[in-house]
């Protein structure tokens, strides 16, 4: 009996492990399966708007340093758009650009970051990748970068949705605050949703506002939900993104493996997660298919 019953508990926690890891991940290396294909837009209608695409994304991008209460992500930039990552998030400083998450700077730059998304892209033609820029120290993003990226035809600096044939192995930017350059953006969040007081109500957030993103009008405006979050200031070393995210990745994928059998026509648009797992990527991009 009490063997039986240990058994039962094993296998339990087998199927919960697996459960946390096809959703979740905080492991630098990234191990793809045999048969996975990278370019994953290859099989995208060319006609179809970046907007009406399901795009997974991370939530502060390059966040891989500064402890536990700073960081986001472990797979690194290259990793990231192996695993299907389509959207990027990036919080800039100063002059040179360093990439941040609030004031710890995360040790590359704007520069560095662009270079190897184009480098992704070069290789992965049929690929587009969204990249939204935030200016952190209340400055100006420098004006001849500003041209600079005007003139590369390896972006999409307009406002207008393109499609997606139209940008195949370009950069896509997205408008934030003084970077203006590329198509404008619709946040389910509100200020201060990334605040998390309990699991059940982020996780009610996280539903309504995806409810949000399926009813938005997406053709001249791209929709984008977080599901990132920490703790209250008190609270944060108890709820730091990877304990928040090790709950809310599983409990997502389950909302998202429910919502695709009813086997409808889903556009959730942009969906930026800290500590994604392989599964939950592909999850997301699955119901462009």
């Amino acid at each position: 009996m009490c063997q039986t019953l240990l058994m039962d508990i094993l296998i339990l926690f087998h199927r919960l492990h697996k459960s946390v890891q096809q959703a979740f991940n905080n492991k630098a290396r990234l191990n793809l399966p045999p048969s996975y294909k990278v370019s994953w837009m290859e099989t995208l209608d060319d006609e179809k708007l970046i907007s009406d695409i399901n795009i997974p994304g991370t939530h502060d991008t390059m966040a891989l340093h500064g402890g536990p209460a700073a960081e986001c992500q472990s797979w690194s930039l290259h990793n990231q758009l192996l695993a299907g990552i389509r959207y990027l998030d990036l919080r800039v400083w100063g002059k040179k650009l360093i990439i941040v998450h609030g004031v710890i700077p995360q040790f590359t730059t704007f520069a560095k970051v662009f270079n190897a998304t184009s480098n992704f892209l070069s290789q992965y033609k049929t690929e587009t990748v969204l990249i939204r820029v935030k200016e952190e120290s209340e400055g100006k993003i420098p004006e001849n970068l500003i041209i600079k990226l005007k003139n590369d035809p390896g972006c999409w600096v307009s406002d207008q949705i393109p499609r997606i044939g139209d940008v195949r192995g370009k950069i896509v930017f997205v408008q934030k605050n003084s970077f203006k350059l590329g198509i404008s953006l619709l946040e389910t969040d509100q200020r201060g949703d990334y605040k998390v007081k309990n699991i059940s109500e982020k996780e009610d957030k996280i539903t309504e506002h995806l409810k949000q993103a399926l009813g938005a009008l997406k053709t001249d405006r791209a929709v984008l939900s977080y599901t990132s979050g920490t703790g209250l200031p008190l609270w944060r070393i108890f709820k730091t993104p990877n304990r928040l995210a090790k709950k809310i990745n599983p409990w997502l994928y389950g909302y998202l493996k429910d919502v695709s059998k009813q086997n409808l026509k889903r556009c959730f648009g942009i969906i930026a997660m800290d500590f994604p797992g392989f599964d939950l990527i592909q999850k997301i991009i699955g119901f462009n298919n």
